[in-house]
């Protein structure tokens, strides 16, 4: 038999082995096993493999479970301020929050005054600050606080200058948070937020804490209210109102869709609008420790948050400013109501609409309050010669009616006998034609004006620090108490200058007695001084009314007592 050469061997080996290894793959080897699927995350643990049925059951192509975020933190604090002409706002990166909010044109009571910050920082250390994330239904406290703690990346890493915008994102590999911030050149500024937990949308609102307005004003936590609008009528809640709604620390939740919420103090807002999904209202009240004049007090705080009660991104408007009748009447929706003129506000406003027009030619407000109070006057004049008429007549029949009380006063004040006295002393006044009350009319129109100048000059802000004279802020109590002491003084001589219709001793020192009193009243119990300014001039231009009615229809000699018939 030939040989094989070596080259013809090592072919045939070849050939030999590749079979071999065929029909063993094709009859003896084992089958495969499907490979397990890897985790979404690298540090989840595996998941149990399934029993075989359940694989087969399985579709073809499962939907994917959402993932959460990568993890994303910023490595240090940073403070990021956006300006412009009307606020100051400083926010930092630690939660995204508002450390400080500024309102450029207005300063607060402090001594040295200084530019009004809205933010209560003290209060916010040990409560929280404005812009907190609220998890509605993931009862979670340890989260939240994650969350509003948490050092986030912000971008652009510049501050901007308004109008302008600003992000701040983070995630634990779990949550992400997202917040966006654009600041217009007005005193609104847009948000949207995104809080997601395990790639799910959570529901959350966004919280105004801490408090609100000026702290340096006298009382200053019982002056904040939260309020809402609610089917077409403002709601207003003041610390007390909330204790009792809210007895246990925690969030009082509003059902129901509101117009627009938020929280303020006298003369400034900070407001919720909705801008897509409307907004649903949380408030509640918390204790924060302060120090004051050396010592620590514990006080009231009232705050309040905005939100849709839907899992999803929160997209809404915020407003932080003056009270401007103005300004809140350009918003969307309008928020003129929040300056509120109270029961009197049918006179209250159409005398702050007149003050105004006048404040156009008169740009000092002291000085517009005294041309005002010449005009009411003089539109009242007619009145008041009608009234010193009819004084005129009641001071000639004096005498006739003083002695008819002569007659009966030694009856009692129960003694039906003493009707008769006022059915003669009335059939004396029918006889002359006078009205009792003709002389009073004056002073009855005069006090609706009172109240609501009152009422407008403690809400409005445009009298808030009006200088006027000495006089540093109309809308407060005269520093010297000067105007309440001309105002006693005025009031004493226009009653000199006025016929005296009564001839009772006692009733003529009570009327002697009256400036006296208004003017030690108005010193005890400080009324602005804008109101006393008002009188002060009523008086003045009084005085020179008076002067003319006297000297052009001079008071009648006093007539003889007629002797009565009875």
């Amino acid at each position: 038999m030939k040989e094989f050469s070596t080259e013809v061997r090592v072919l045939m080996a070849f050939l030999l082995s590749m079979g071999v290894m065929v029909v063993w793959g094709v009859f003896f080897a084992p089958k495969p096993q499907p490979k397990p699927a890897q985790p979404a995350v690298t540090t989840a643990k595996a998941p149990e493999p399934a029993p075989a049925a359940a694989i087969q059951a399985a579709p073809a192509t499962p939907t994917p479970a959402p993932s959460a975020a990568p993890p994303k933190a910023a490595e240090q604090e940073k403070t990021i301020v956006i300006d412009n002409d009307l606020y100051r706002v400083e926010l930092t990166n630690r939660g995204g929050l508002v450390r400080s909010w500024q309102l450029r044109k207005y300063v607060d009571d402090a001594k040295p005054p200084k530019i009004l910050d809205v933010v209560h920082a003290e209060v916010a250390r040990q409560v929280g600050w404005p812009l907190w994330i609220c998890l509605l239904d993931l009862d979670d406290p340890e989260l939240e606080t994650s969350i509003n703690t948490a050092l986030y990346v912000v971008t652009p890493e510049d501050s901007p200058r308004a109008p302008g915008e600003v992000t701040f994102a983070w995630s634990d590999g779990r949550v992400a948070v997202t917040k966006r911030l654009t600041f217009e050149h007005n005193y609104v500024a847009d948000i949207e937020t995104s809080v997601t937990l395990d790639g799910k949308p959570l529901a959350h609102a966004v919280a105004w804490r801490s408090g609100f307005g000026d702290q340096t004003v006298y009382n200053a936590p019982d002056n904040v209210m939260v309020f809402y609008r609610l089917d077409a009528k403002l709601q207003t809640l003041a610390v007390k109102k909330l204790e009792l709604l809210d007895k246990a620390i925690g969030a009082y939740r509003h059902d129901g869709t509101v117009d627009y919420a938020g929280i303020q103090d006298r003369y400034f807002a900070a407001a919720f609008m909705p801008r897509r999904a409307p907004l649903s209202l949380w408030r509640w009240k918390v204790e924060a420790e302060v120090e004051r004049e050396g010592s620590k007090h514990k006080i009231p705080v009232a705050e309040m948050a905005a939100g849709s009660t839907a899992p999803g991104p929160q997209a809404l408007r915020l407003f932080v400013g003056p009270k401007d009748r103005g300004v809140l009447a350009s918003l969307n929706p309008p928020m003129t109501e929040l300056v509120d003129f109270g029961w009197f506000g049918f006179v209250a406003e159409p005398l702050f609409l007149f003050l105004k027009w006048i404040h156009q030619y008169i740009p000092n407000y002291g000085w517009a309050i005294a041309a005002m109070t010449f005009a009411i006057n003089m539109i009242l004049f007619p009145l008041k010669v009608k009234s010193f008429h009819s004084m005129q007549k009641m001071q000639k029949v004096a005498p006739e009616v003083k002695a008819i009380q002569e007659k009966y006063k030694k009856y009692s004040m129960r003694d039906p006998r003493k009707q008769e006295m006022n059915k003669e002393v009335m059939a004396v006044y029918s006889r002359e034609g006078i009205n009792p009350m003709g002389g009073c009319w004056p002073m009855l129109l005069q006090m609706p004006i009172w109240i609501a100048l009152y009422q407008m000059l403690l809400v409005t802000i445009e009298l808030r620090h009006a200088p006027w004279m000495w006089i540093r802020d109309l809308s407060s109590k005269d520093p010297y108490y000067i105007l309440p002491i001309l105002m006693a003084a005025t009031m004493y001589w226009m009653q000199k200058m006025t016929p005296m219709t009564t001839t009772d001793p006692a009733q003529q020192r009570m009327m002697q007695l009256m400036p006296v009193m208004m003017g030690g009243m108005f010193i005890i119990f400080p009324v602005s001084s804008g109101l006393v300014l008002y009188i002060l001039t009523s008086n003045v231009v009084g005085m020179a009314q008076q002067w003319y009615l006297n000297k052009t229809l001079p008071v009648p000699v006093k007539a003889r007592a007629r002797e009565g018939k009875k």
